[in-house]
């Protein structure tokens, strides 16, 4: 492969579905960048971009394939690539440093602590008690560096990391490596059921709404992060030229297609006479940036303004109806795929 093209890695699971996921199959059907096989498990091709090429891989993996260089571009969750990055750093003493370039406004998901405990305490109290009682905390996750991480910050904060030094994170329920500390197992689902039935003293776990861990009975001791499905790469991969304007190519059709969604486009025309009034509607609304679109005709002006169809403040219904009672006609609405403003959206 030629080593000036750019190496996407692509998410196996929701992502990849085209129901579900936030449809990435669509998003960047609509940047230009058509994929084949993606959604029926690989390989993924790029048909129309020649250039890129798509790896196909677990998101719980793309962390660490930027940090060796494996990949030049990742889409995967906030909450992933910190995983890998806490492990280098736990684990193996080293640290990794990835950058993200582009949220794509999907995949929006908060990582919390949950426990089994009907008394209402406080995160605090609760670490506190438990300290008090336990020289071994046991804890279950699908994400077990955060999970440690964000035990050993609390457990700093408290003045009780020295009890807590030691750690261990190892598959479900074998013999612990230490007798003292934290022993982090790491599961493949079902986090509430383990906590719930006494498997580990906390669980961390991966929610939208939270329905799941209430059916189990187990309350949200905190939020450890939110996190989002965005575009991540090693910054190493600035210092190459040739991968860096792909990168910018790449990244700027995504971002029109991300600032495009739930917008829509009005095209209407106006007699002449009537445009000051349809001026004044226009800019009292902030409904155009620097200007409106116009074209000027003899007797009729072409007006051209872009809507967010989901604004509750100003619906897109009464947008239309207001143009039309100041004489407005030929009023249309088109879908907008993608809307880039200029360069300056990527900050790089």
């Amino acid at each position: 492969m030629n080593k000036e093209n750019l190496l996407i890695g692509m998410p196996a699971g929701s992502l990849a579905d085209p129901n579900r996921g936030g449809n990435l199959v669509k998003l960047l059907e609509n940047a230009g960048f058509t994929t084949s096989g993606y959604e029926s498990g690989g390989p993924t091709r790029f048909s129309t971009v020649p250039y890129i090429y798509g790896w196909d891989g677990r998101p719980q993996e793309f962390g660490s394939q930027l940090g060796i260089h494996e990949l030049d571009v990742a889409i995967a969750g906030d909450d992933w690539i910190l995983e890998r990055k806490l492990e280098m750093q736990l684990e193996y003493k080293s640290e990794v440093l990835l950058e993200k370039v582009l949220s794509l406004k999907r995949g929006k998901v908060r990582v919390v602590s949950i426990v089994h405990s009907p008394e209402e305490t406080n995160l605090s109290d609760f670490l506190s008690k438990l300290a008090d009682e336990k020289d071994l905390i046991t804890m279950v996750s699908e994400m077990p560096y955060i999970a440690l991480n964000w035990l050993r910050n609390n457990m700093d904060n408290m003045g009780m990391l020295q009890k807590f030094a030691d750690f261990s994170v190892q598959n479900y329920k074998t013999p612990s490596k230490v007798k003292k500390g934290i022993v982090v197992y790491e599961t493949w689902g079902k986090t509430e059921a383990k906590v719930k039935n006494g498997g580990a003293d906390i669980g961390i776990e991966i929610t939208q709404s939270g329905s799941a861990i209430r059916n189990y009975g187990l309350r949200i001791l905190d939020t450890l992060m939110e996190s989002e499905t965005g575009i991540w790469i090693n910054p190493d991969l600035k210092k190459n030229n040739n991968k860096t304007e792909l990168l910018r190519m790449f990244l700027l059709n995504l971002y029109g297609c991300v600032n495009a969604e739930n917008k829509v486009m009005i095209l209407f025309n106006v007699r002449n006479d009537f445009i000051p009034d349809i001026e004044k509607y226009l800019r009292d609304n902030n409904l155009f940036a620097d200007e409106p679109t116009m074209n000027a005709g003899k007797l009729f002006t072409e007006f051209g303004i872009q809507v967010d169809k989901n604004n509750a403040q100003l619906p897109l219904a009464k947008i239309r109806y207001e143009l039309a009672v100041r004489k407005a006609v030929n009023i249309d609405t088109i879908p907008v795929d993608s809307s880039i403003p200029n360069m300056d959206v990527l900050g790089f």
